[in-house]
């Protein structure tokens, strides 16, 4: 099993730009992939944020059954957390965190009033890489206002996105500087949080496998038409390279391209709701 961690040089200067900037800020969207919620909670930033008023948003929440979404949120909320269950891409959700964030500042917003000061809140957007935090910023404003992506480390440095109410800034993600727990270190690397390059996706896509087989087992034999979904994690790789012609020279199992389209397959939500934590 191979031993995950990723942490670039550009994420240190990431989190003190984040120290530097929290003085501006009224809050923070600390935004959470709905599929790995507990693994998505960096520590560091939390620590970071422990004198702002901090918004959870769940995101992706698409990619979960709605029932799942709703325990994550209770969670939260017993842990004292002020949280919110959406999928960015989805219009209907944009309410839910306006609300969220004139909800979760309004003290703020009163003692502005009183004061006569007239300026918009100023929010940060934060999380590990790929959650969807340029996504989330996009959905509020109405328009592509940040640069997004589908993998781990687009946003590089902060960028600013203003409207009328508020304005919002744009963190790069940022992942712990170590792992303790290896288990939530897998979830990060199934939903695309670090970069595959420095990944073995084949072993990852085992390893997947393994976990879901346990979980998830008639997804996984519904999407790729498997005979027995208990089998070991090494004959459904077999199987599904085989059904799916993954194939090298010679008539060689292809695991790296059997496993870069089971983790497509995953993150793009076709193997079914999953939740991994």
């Amino acid at each position: 099993m191979q031993h995950l961690q990723w942490f670039p040089g550009h994420m240190t200067a990431a989190m003190r730009m984040m120290e530097e900037n929290l003085k501006a800020v009224d809050g923070v969207l600390a935004v959470l992939d709905a599929r790995a919620a507990k693994a998505s909670v960096n520590a560091k930033l939390e620590n970071l944020f422990k004198d702002k008023k901090v918004l959870y948003v769940l995101n992706k929440c698409d990619l979960i059954s709605p029932e799942d979404a709703r325990k994550t949120v209770k969670r939260l909320k017993e842990e004292g957390k002020v949280a919110v269950a959406v999928c960015a891409t989805d219009k209907r959700t944009v309410d839910m965190l306006y609300d969220g964030i004139f909800g979760l500042l309004k003290e703020k917003t009163a003692r502005y009033r009183a004061k006569g000061i007239a300026r918009p809140l100023r929010v940060m957007v934060a999380g590990i890489p790929n959650t969807g935090k340029s996504t989330i910023i996009n959905a509020i404003v109405g328009g592509k206002k940040a640069v997004t992506g589908d993998k781990a480390g687009v946003t590089r440095g902060k960028q600013w996105v203003r409207i009328k109410e508020l304005e919002l800034l744009d963190t790069p993600g940022t992942m712990p500087p170590a792992f303790e727990n290896q288990t939530y270190a897998r979830h990060l690397a199934y939903i695309g949080s670090m970069n595959d390059a420095n990944i073995d996706v084949a072993e990852l896509a085992f390893e997947f496998i393994s976990e879901i087989k346990e979980t998830y087992p008639d997804a996984l034999k519904r999407k790729y038409g498997l005979s027995d979904a208990t089998l070991p994690a090494n004959e459904i790789m077999d199987e599904i390279c085989a059904r799916r012609g993954f194939l090298l020279k010679g008539g060689e199992l292809d695991y790296e391209r059997c496993g870069k389209a089971v983790l497509d397959d995953f993150r793009k939500g076709r193997i079914g709701l999953i939740k991994l934590d």
